[in-house]
């Protein structure tokens, strides 16, 4: 009865729109009030949630981000974009995808990519032609492309669950990451096609060569931060403060677009950022401690392998429950809840946990553009001014993309598994 009541509380509270982390802790309030337990295990159950060295990846790449929009950085990463492609048919939104593919390798986030990226492109989309639901719809799904291609918050927070290799998981989702940018470049173009949307004039070839010299320094924090943690200079955790010292060097005496006066702006909102993930990582983590005290994981695990034990099923099943949860709970909340049970249940048919690991991601990823918690939704329509609903219309063909690779990583492993075997050994 218990448990019904809290799953209620949380569902009702989702549906009135209060902020999931509230949601959670009102939630699991509820159920401890009920059951008679001591409120102390609040704080203890929180404390634990968040005690893990590798969660300091969270503020690091959050400010890293944060220095990159600031210091004129993600301006310089759209601006060679969109001179290396913006010539062909629909250039500027495969500049778009291009470009949050570029600046998601380096802040890890899909909601910094969509908020960053879309404050440069739907307004430069809209005023060359381009219908502003289709511009808000590309920045929304390229988006999502970010916590694939490494480094990935959600998989910082996976590996903290389960101790699966941040690394290794950072390298798998290179491949994936790379596939889900093709797909949704090939659907703007096709799209571009069909409805006759703009082509910019080809850059001069010298020009094009200046605008890859100025992101030059852009380009090349992504490679530090692979090759540190690959070739084992660093950990992502102190990949995050490299990535943090760079951008602050590189926006203030390269790009000139940072200053000591905006430094404390930019801490400010970092930390209120960092803080709103960790208190989610907090509550969620007491309830998935409720959960796992009422044995709901081994509920679940039984009923899944009391459908089928093969793994091809087995992974169906788990896609499907992964996304209709993607729909309606925020990433790093339904990780701590749901990741532990569901990689018992694909190890347990033998599926490569670093595997697993991607494929949820990539999951959940393709939910923060689907209503009615879709956040990339919510933050390009704000950027675009456009209802809610319009973008969700609009998005479709690429969910469509989007769920195509996500069939072919699901079932082809070597995509996921083939860079971290080979670069780290199997």
């Amino acid at each position: 009865m218990e448990v019904i009541i809290l799953f209620s509380v949380f569902l009702v509270l989702l549906l009135v729109g209060m902020p999931i982390a509230f949601a959670l802790g009102l939630a699991s309030l509820s159920y401890l009030l009920l059951e008679g337990i001591s409120l102390t295990i609040v704080p203890q159950r929180m404390y634990a949630g968040i005690d893990t060295f590798v969660l300091l990846c969270i503020p690091g790449f959050v400010l890293a981000g944060n220095l990159m929009n600031v210091g004129n950085i993600t301006d310089h990463i759209v601006r060679f974009s969109n001179a290396l492609l913006g010539h062909i048919r629909g250039g500027l939104g495969l500049a778009n995808v291009a470009g949050s593919m570029i600046f998601g390798g380096i802040s890890g986030t899909a909601v910094a990519d969509s908020a960053s990226i879309g404050s440069v492109m739907i307004p430069g989309m809209a005023r060359s032609g381009y219908d502003k639901p289709f511009a808000a719809a590309v920045t929304a799904a390229s988006s999502t492309v970010g916590p694939i291609i490494p480094p990935s918050v959600p998989m910082i927070i996976a590996g903290s669950l389960s101790g699966i290799s941040v690394g290794r998981m950072f390298l798998a989702g290179a491949v994936p990451g790379l596939l889900m940018g093709l797909a949704m470049m090939i659907t703007v173009y096709i799209l571009a096609v069909r409805r006759g949307y703009p082509k910019e004039q080809r850059v001069p070839f010298l020009q094009l060569l200046r605008e890859a010299k100025t992101a030059f320094w852009a380009l090349l924090m992504t490679v530090i931060i692979l090759y540190g943690i690959i070739g084992g200079f660093f950990t992502p955790t102190e990949a995050s403060i490299v990535a943090c010292l760079y951008a602050l060097v590189v926006g203030m005496y390269v790009y000139k677009g940072l200053s000591w006066k905006k430094l404390p702006a930019i801490l400010s909102d970092t930390v209120l950022t960092s803080s709103a993930l960790l208190l989610m990582v907090g509550l969620a983590n007491l309830f998935g401690w409720i959960l796992t005290s009422e044995q709901i994981p081994q509920m679940i695990a039984s009923l899944i392998l009391s459908i089928s034990d093969n793994p091809l099923i087995v992974l169906l099943i788990l896609n499907l429950i992964l996304l209709f949860v993607g729909a309606f709970m925020e990433t790093i909340a339904a990780l701590i809840i749901l990741f532990p049970a569901l990689v018992g249940v694909a190890t347990g048919v033998g599926v490569d946990p670093v595997h697993f690991a991607v494929i949820a991601v990539l999951n959940l990823m393709i939910g923060l553009t689907t209503p009615p918690v879709g956040v990339c939704l919510f933050v390009v329509a704000g950027i675009g001014k456009l209802p809610m609903l319009t973008v969700a219309k609009a998005i479709v063909p690429f969910l469509l993309c989007n769920l195509a690779v996500l069939l072919l990583v699901t079932y082809v492993p070597a995509i996921s598994l083939w860079l971290p075997n080979l670069l780290m050994g199997e």
